[in-house]
């Protein structure tokens, strides 16, 4: 499965080191493992060994209007220049405002709007990390459970428009887009063919990674809660996903109810069989 790979989270820490499964990499979350030394640091050399490595980060906050926060860029740098991971990503969100003064924390995963302004100042930031790391950002799709008035891109656009612009890569999150779907109020067969054409608008290669995961439904809300198997229109896109932009390095997101490490593989093993019998076509 030299193209799949998983979410490594603390319940696994040590089992997938001791059975080295089949992968082709494994992804941690940046923010858990910014401390220079220690035993986090240690677990995370040892992993190197055995597997490729993908950061993903969920606090540099890319489209905050006060700036980049300057501790979370270096110590990232430093995570980066020590394991040397395969891929480094962050979202296209904000969670960092100036409030009387002071810069507060959202510590969320707030959507930026689409439009000319935050195009700016996503690039203004993309430059600032891809400058500082010395290597491309992936950059990925939100779920998202409001939006701005006066948007004036299509958010497809936006980020051909952020790739094309900056050098950066798309970490594609099929799921966030099925999410989004949903949420709009589409059924599952809507959702599906809204995200595939959603695909479908995405430049070709641009894309560095695919997510994949569960969603979890309420009365109000569908929710991106990374905490069951991926859904069916979620295997649905991803599929068309492989038809239109050829294999790509995807990954199995598992973060809350985190079940046994098997169930992971497993799913793993699902996304390897529909890279196996689907090729690309012609764009």
């Amino acid at each position: 499965m030299k193209h799949l790979g998983i979410g490594w989270r603390q319940p696994h820490y040590a089992q997938l080191l001791e059975e080295r499964p089949a992968l082709g990499f494994i992804e941690v979350h940046s923010e858990n493992f910014f401390a220079a030394g220690g035993a986090s640091r240690q677990l995370l050399r040892d992993a190197r060994a055995s597997y490729a490595l993908s950061l993903h980060g969920v606090g540099l906050a890319l489209g905050s209007a006060c700036g980049l926060d300057a501790w979370h860029l270096e110590r990232l740098a430093e995570l980066v220049a020590d394991v040397q991971p395969l891929r480094v990503s962050d979202h296209a969100s904000f969670a960092r405002v100036q409030l009387s003064g002071e810069v507060s924390h959202g510590n969320d995963l707030l959507p930026i709007a689409f439009n000319d302004d935050s195009l700016a100042l996503m690039l203004r930031h993309v430059d600032q990390v891809q400058q500082r790391l010395g290597r491309q950002l992936l950059v990925e799709n939100l779920s998202a459970y409001l939006g701005w008035q006066g948007d004036t891109l299509a958010e497809p656009e936006f980020f051909n428009e952020l790739t094309r612009r900056s050098g950066c890569g798309l970490l594609l999150d099929v799921n966030n887009l099925v999410v989004n779907a949903l949420n709009e109020g589409d059924s599952e067969a809507q959702a599906a063919a809204r995200a595939s054409a959603w695909v479908d608008a995405i430049s070709p290669g641009t894309v560095g990674e695919i997510h994949l995961a569960g969603y979890a439904r309420t009365p109000d809300l569908v929710i991106d809660d990374h905490g069951s198997r991926v859904h069916a229109p979620v295997w649905q896109v991803y599929r068309h996903a492989l038809q239109r932009l050829g294999p790509l390095p995807s990954l199995i997101e598992w973060d809350t109810d985190v079940p046994a490490l098997a169930v992971l593989l497993d799913e793993a093993a699902m996304a390897q069989a529909c890279m196996a019998e689907l090729t690309p076509v012609e764009a």
